[in-house]
Order: C-alpha cells, then structure tokens, then sequence
C-alpha cells in the first residue's frame, strides 16, 4: 500500500499549516458521507481537546437531499476540518463553523462546494476568534459546474482579532462555469467595534461582560438553526470565557 505523501505549504490547500501538527495525525482518514435522493441529514463536529485534530469530510447529496453541517473548533493545538461537498439537483448544503483560538495554536477549515446539477443550494457562515499568537484559516472554493443553472451559493466569512499579535487567513473562491447563478462571498478581518463596546458600558457592563457579549452574537452566527444550537453555543461560550 502507498503511503499518502505529508503535503508542504507549497500545496494551495495546506499553505498556512501547521506542517510539524499535521504530521502527528497524517494520513488524514476520508470520511465518506451519502445522503440519498430527497433525504436529510445533519452532522455536528465538536474539537475541543488538547492535541491535534484532522477530519476529512466527503459529501455526496442526491437529488433535493439536503445536509446540515455545523464545526466548533475551540481548543487543540493543531485542527483542521476539509470539508468536499458535492450537490445534485436541487441539493441544499449548509455549513455553519466558528473556530475559537489563543496562544500558539492552528485552526483552519478547508471547504470545497461542487454544485454538479441545476437548482442546488449551498450557504457557509464562518466565524473565527484570535487572541494571543493563535492562526486561524479558511480556505473555501465554491465551484459551479457547466450546466448547473440556477445554482444559488453564497458565503460569508469573518475573522475577530482580539490581538494584534493573533494571524487570520481568508480566501473565499468562486469558480463559474454556468449561466442564470446567484453567487456571492463576503470575508471581512477586525477588531472589536469600539463604539458598540462604548455603548454597553455606557448600560452598565464592566468591559470583559462587553466584549463576551459582543462576542457571543458574534458566534452565534454560525450556529443559528442547528439541531444542536444550545449545545454547540454554550461550549463556545465556554471556550471565550477562557480566552477572554
């Protein structure tokens, strides 16, 4: 058996890496998910441990099969999720993800959104939160095939710099080969809005209640009509009192 070469930063996908993390969980097992024709399903992968975590998600949507796919990445040293999406007619796909960092640690979603036949769906939000000197990546491709007319694709992806000393790495793609497609990307990096940190303290919140608040709107955006919304958002509320 051949054994899967350990990728370099000269590989698109792996350019922001941690190379020397990756190799302690290399090779990466792929995960095959099938949803059947005019089916649901959903998913939740929570990494909240010490170490290293790597997945590899490939989905496969028949036609008008729908899949809910929510991440929190919230505390290993080393996580990367790839996620490769590929949706038949009238498919619908959600991702929703937040990665949640401090100190020295690497978290990075790789996601690849082939919409193959007409009148498919798909819709990522991805939130990310920095402090110390953490990275923080997302590498996402939506690809809309010749033929896959009335595809509608969108994402939106925003990074929060708690620290100045803190990296976040963005690359939304749109790759269109058909007519009649409603797509679009949104990436945005800051910082926390001073005037709304202003404005809550003016009510009363000493500056950490502020920020946490802010904060966890700002989370809660990824994670808004999953299946496990509560769950997932209170480990995420969880993770920020610890960075914070």
């Amino acid at each position: 058996m051949t054994t899967l070469a350990l990728p370099t930063r000269r590989d698109e996908g792996f350019r922001y890496s941690d190379i020397d993390a990756l190799a302690t969980v290399w090779p990466v097992a792929r995960e095959e998910i099938v949803v059947a024709a005019g089916k649901s399903g959903s998913l939740e992968v929570i990494a909240t441990g010490d170490g290293a975590v790597a997945r590899h998600l490939a989905i496969t949507l028949e036609a008008g099969a729908k899949f809910d796919l929510r991440v929190l990445s919230a505390g290993p040293a080393f996580g990367r999720i790839a996620v490769d999406v590929t949706l038949g007619e009238a498919a619908g796909f959600t991702l929703g993800a937040a990665q949640l960092a401090t100190g020295s640690e690497t978290l990075e979603i790789v996601s690849e959104v082939m919409h193959a036949a007409p009148n498919s769906t798909s819709a990522q939000i991805v939130r990310t939160v920095l402090a110390g000197q953490a990275t923080g990546t997302y590498l996402g491709r939506i690809a809309v095939a010749r033929g896959a007319d009335g595809t509608d694709a969108e994402q939106s992806v925003r990074a929060m710099l708690l620290e100045r000393t803190a990296t976040a790495n963005a690359r939304p793609e749109l790759e269109i080969y058909a007519d009649d497609v409603k797509a679009a990307h949104g990436c945005a990096v800051g910082e926390l809005d001073a005037q709304g940190l202003f404005y809550l303290m003016s009510r009363g919140l000493t500056p950490p209640q502020a920020k946490r608040l802010m904060l966890q709107a700002f989370i809660a955006e990824a994670f808004a009509g999953a299946p496990g919304e509560e769950t997932l958002s209170a480990q995420a509320l969880e993770r920020l009192e610890a960075i914070l």
